[in-house]
């Protein structure tokens, strides 16, 4: 496992709609692991392949009951909507301060995707890990949480 570079908002990548993953193989598999590390290490709950420059449809998330690695995910339901206050690895602190935003996500969501063995599996999200799979499908689609907020606010508030 490697810790791989996250890409900064700016970069065009970031952008960029993301392709399925056609097959499962090593390179999949180690950009999982880097990207689980990477997430770690940056004390991140969530990051999307393109974050760290690979425009595939894969993410990592974790918000505090281990590591969930989606292949090509998809939302399939969504139920009601909340306020939410959201950062991320690819904003960067502004003089310092962490740039947060409030976003209307849904109070939960059913997500289906591929695991790491090519197995379909179905994810139900609420709260925090609701948010999390939202947040990273829509960087595959090339969208940061600031394209959706609300309210941009920052930790000096």
């Amino acid at each position: 496992m490697a810790l791989r570079s996250i890409r900064i908002e700016g970069d065009e990548l970031l952008r960029k709609i993301s392709k399925p993953v056609e097959e499962i193989n090593d390179h999949i598999i180690t950009l999982l692991e880097d990207m689980a590390e990477t997430m770690t290490e940056a004390n991140g709950v969530g990051l999307a392949a393109p974050q760290v420059g690979v425009l595939k449809r894969v993410v990592v998330i974790d918000v505090g009951d281990g590591v969930i690695e989606l292949i090509n995910p998809q939302i399939m339901e969504t139920k009601g909507e909340r306020k939410t206050v959201e950062g991320c690895l690819s904003v960067p602190p502004i003089n310092g301060a962490m740039v947060q935003g409030e976003v209307i996500r849904p109070q939960w969501v059913l997500v289906k995707a591929l695991n790491r063995f090519g197995e379909e599996i179905a994810i139900e999200g609420t709260e925090l890990l609701a948010t999390a799979l939202c947040h990273e499908i829509d960087h595959l689609e090339g969208i940061l949480f600031i394209d959706k907020a609300i309210r941009i606010i920052n930790d000096e508030e």
